[in-house]
């Protein structure tokens, strides 16, 4: 009968366990990466191709996805040359490849011919997990690398702008984009960011930046040794400064959250559209973290000066979840 009651409670506890067992990123399969292994270069298929990338470096980017898990989703690679003009690669061969979660080597999704736009489209079909996304250019052996998210019903997700709340302020950026200078960060704005990824929420990073900057993000990411979460920049591409940031970024965190059912659990930003964006969203103001001269305001929650005090009291006691 003691047996029996102990092997009753063991399964009581497994059971309690696998009920409140939340479904958390993968990013630890991102941490080591495979031996990769390029495809042989060919001359590009047009003479303008090879001027251009003779002259000119590579500013490919790959549009990161959030997709629920066995659902079908289409990577867009866009590949231009030069930081200044951006002149689009066009009718050229682009080899694409992915890496995640349950994989234990690359896997060859195909070659694709990039369109007027210098774009790529590539179907992807996976399991709940986290993958990577890497694009090499036949011609040259450029590559760039982006990032799908496939997750289930209530992934819980931690938000962050990039420039003013994880940046210094809102014009860090243009050094990236000059080249001239790596944005400096907030104090303790990097332990913030790791706290949230280690207790189990899905990072995603949300921008008003334009597409085209997407490239200098990924970079001052690794300078930063932040993790490369999933980010999504602001598709305008007319001009330096988008209009449009508070209607762009409601609009997206709608899609994540009622497309997706993402749980954005709290929000960090620096500026009235990212106070309006969260709001609209249904975030609630007790989770709407904003830090800079409009601390506080509208009922949010303020940060002040930098990430230090935030990190011991809030985020430091935050809760852990219980992944599976």
């Amino acid at each position: 009968m003691l047996k029996l009651q102990h092997g009753l409670l063991a399964l009581t506890l497994v059971s309690s366990h696998l009920v409140n067992a939340e479904s958390c990123p993968d990013y630890e399969v991102l941490d080591a990466l495979p031996n990769f292994t390029y495809p042989a270069e060919r001359s590009f298929d047009h003479t303008a191709s090879t001027l251009l990338s003779g002259f000119y470096s590579p500013y490919h980017i790959i549009h990161d996805q959030v997709i629920k898990a066995d659902e079908p989703v289409t990577i867009v690679g866009k590949f231009d040359y030069s930081r200044v003009f951006h002149k689009d690669l066009e009718d050229e061969k682009v080899h694409a490849y992915i890496y995640g979660s349950g994989m234990n080597q690359w896997q060859y999704l195909g070659a694709y011919t990039t369109d007027t736009d210098g774009k790529v489209f590539v179907p992807i079909q996976k399991p709940e997990g986290e993958y990577q996304i890497r694009m090499v250019v036949e011609g040259d052996l450029s590559s760039v690398d982006g990032y799908l998210s496939v997750v289930t019903d209530n992934r819980k997700a931690v938000l962050f702008d990039i420039d003013g709340t994880l940046t210094l302020n809102d014009f860090e950026s243009v050094g990236d984009y000059l080249g001239v200078d790596k944005a400096d960060a907030h104090y303790y704005a990097k332990e913030t960011v790791l706290a949230y990824k280690d207790k189990g929420y899905q990072i995603i990073y949300l921008t008003g930046r334009p597409y085209w900057v997407g490239k200098d993000s990924r970079e001052w990411f690794d300078y930063m040794a932040l993790p490369q979460g999933h980010l999504h920049t602001n598709p305008y591409g007319d001009g330096p400064i988008p209009g449009n940031t508070q209607a762009y970024k409601t609009e997206y965190l709608n899609q994540l959250m009622n497309n997706f059912s993402i749980e954005i659990v709290r929000a960090y930003g620096n500026a009235t559209t990212d106070i309006a964006a969260y709001a609209d969203a249904g975030i609630s103001l007790d989770e709407i973290y904003i830090i800079g001269e409009n601390a506080g305001m509208d009922g949010t929650q303020a940060v002040y000066g930098d990430y230090a005090y935030h990190y011991a009291d809030k985020v430091s006691e935050f809760s852990r979840l219980n992944c599976d």
